[in-house]
């Protein structure tokens, strides 16, 4: 008890000498490493690596605890294990790191000083689709549409035929036609426009993926897990339409709720409107 007592005292003399000592660049710094944690624990929390990650911190808190409580061997052997986690974790995470890799590669500059997009070409392009998704989910014309964000999908672009195009409801049902050249493979959707077709994209590694699902959901799902794209799936079987982000499937979705969830991910977030009497303070502020 009295171990545990010291070491809360040390901790609380450490950050009370930090507080009063800390400059601008000490806080900037804890705030860059408080970042990449918060991206690496959210990162892994979206891929299979999350239970390895909780037991490396486990085997952490183990070996701080086995020391506090002095128990040599048993630290010893932890400590051990420890000093072999770097190369260890090249090998757990190998997949992981890749994909981190090829988003970090793949992002544009546009998703650094945020080049906002055409609205109303978007709009449009947001309309165009539902009413193209909602078309072919009667039909049961399977569909796949990727509407790029920041990351840049130029190297997937490339493995399709570059169309360049509005997306028209006409159009995007005419590639998906069973019988038309292009209908295998993904639309891939820029600011707005139909940038390619018949675009290939990479399968998920999620083992968890139900077996129902077929080879154009686990391909909308993998380009979700590698970008920050929003993915439109159109079952040929059920008809059902899908919507995948971060790695994440939101099935059966009506044609109002796929708009919805479009325009959230896409369009720029308005500015929340002020309320009267929040008006009235910056009118009478105005004129002082």
């Amino acid at each position: 008890m009295e171990s545990v007592t010291q070491f809360l005292s040390t901790v609380w003399t450490f950050l009370r000498t930090f507080i009063q000592r800390a400059t601008f660049w000490d806080l900037l710094d804890i705030l860059i490493i408080a970042i990449i944690i918060y991206n690496i624990l959210r990162f892994a929390r979206k891929t299979n690596s999350a239970n390895v990650m909780k037991g490396i911190f486990f085997l952490i808190a183990l070996v701080w605890f086995t020391n506090l409580l002095h128990l040599t061997v048993v630290n010893y052997l932890l400590s051990a294990v420890l000093e072999m986690g770097l190369f260890a974790l090249i090998v757990l995470f190998q997949p992981e790191l890749r994909r981190f890799l090829e988003q970090f590669g793949n992002s544009s500059l546009k998703g650094y000083f945020n080049r906002q997009m055409e609205t109303q070409t978007l709009e449009n392009a947001i309309t165009q689709v539902v009413l193209a998704c909602s078309d072919m989910a009667e039909s049961r014309t399977g569909a796949l549409i990727v509407f790029e964000r920041n990351i840049n999908l130029d190297s997937y672009i490339k493995t399709g035929t570059i169309v360049d195009a509005s997306p028209a409801v006409e159009l995007v049902k005419n590639i998906f036609f069973d019988k038309a050249p292009l209908h295998d493979g993904a639309v891939i959707i820029r600011e707005g426009r139909l940038a390619g077709a018949a675009c290939m994209l990479p399968l998920s590694s999620n083992n968890n993926i139900s077996r129902s699902l077929g080879m154009r959901h686990r391909a909308g799902i993998g380009i979700s897990e590698r970008s920050d794209a929003v993915v439109v799936i159109v079952s040929e079987e059920t008809g059902a339409i899908s919507v995948a982000i971060e790695g994440v499937l939101k099935r059966g979705l009506t044609p109002d709720t796929l708009e919805r969830i479009i325009r959230t991910e896409l369009l720029p977030k308005e500015p929340q409107k002020k309320g009267l009497m929040q008006q009235i303070k910056d009118f009478l502020h105005s004129g002082e």
